[in-house]
């Protein structure tokens, strides 16, 4: 593996701001920060991807969240959900998977349900919301078996939401169990370049934080 920068870990965060009350000026400072700072991606709510497209252009690819965070709207309802985030722009879709079902071992259904939203979204990213804080190790080996038959493009960890996010022992399980199709992207309570660079090492090639362009900027200060 290449030396790891601070713009190479930049270069793959999706900058995330998820919070229920934010602004459209706290959208548009985060698309700011994300275009100085050479994100991947910004990862917003879904009601503000299209003031959100519409500010950046061509400039940034827009990621938003479909059953989020919990997961557990119908599969129709996330299907127009996403089918509706890409007619306003989004770039890229991070899903979440409906853990009801996993629990029931109703694991067609699961597939089903990323299917879905897959053909909702052909020509656009797909990042499939795992949540591993609430799996057990079978499951998460299953769901990276179910993740990998489904088309889409990345396994994501964890939605930030629940009770734990992402850990080196899941993105390890992740990259051990999905062919080199699939990416991994980490996320949840990322929030130092010692952490973003191990899982980097891990397999990860996306990272969802808020906290790197944070460390950057108050690097570029320290400097000034």
């Amino acid at each position: 593996m290449s030396e790891i920068t601070l713009s190479s870990i930049l270069s793959i965060c999706d900058h995330t701001l998820l919070r229920t009350d934010c602004t459209s000026a706290e959208i548009r400072t985060l698309c700011d920060q994300a275009i100085k700072y050479h994100c991947a991606s910004v990862c917003i709510p879904p009601c503000h991807v299209a003031g959100a497209k519409r500010y950046v252009g061509d400039q940034l690819k827009i990621c938003t969240v479909i059953g989020f965070p919990n997961g557990y709207s119908t599969t129709a309802s996330k299907a127009f959900e996403a089918a509706d985030a890409v007619s306003n722009g989004a770039d890229e879709i991070d899903m979440v998977i409906n853990l009801s079902m996993v629990k029931d071992g109703c694991w067609d259904d699961v597939l089903a349900d990323i299917v879905a939203v897959r053909k909702a979204t052909e020509g656009s990213l797909l990042k499939v919301i795992i949540e591993c804080c609430l799996l057990t190790e079978e499951e998460k080996i299953k769901l990276c078996e179910i993740v990998s038959e489904s088309g889409a493009d990345f396994i994501k960890t964890s939605t930030g939401f629940s009770k734990g996010g992402a850990t080196f022992e899941d993105v390890k399980l992740m990259r051990a169990h999905c062919p080199e199709t699939v990416q991994v992207k980490a996320a949840g309570g990322i929030s130092s370049l010692a952490d973003a660079e191990e899982f980097m090492r891990l397999g990860a090639t996306r990272l969802g934080t808020s906290r790197i362009v944070k460390i950057a900027i108050a690097q570029e200060n320290e400097q000034a």
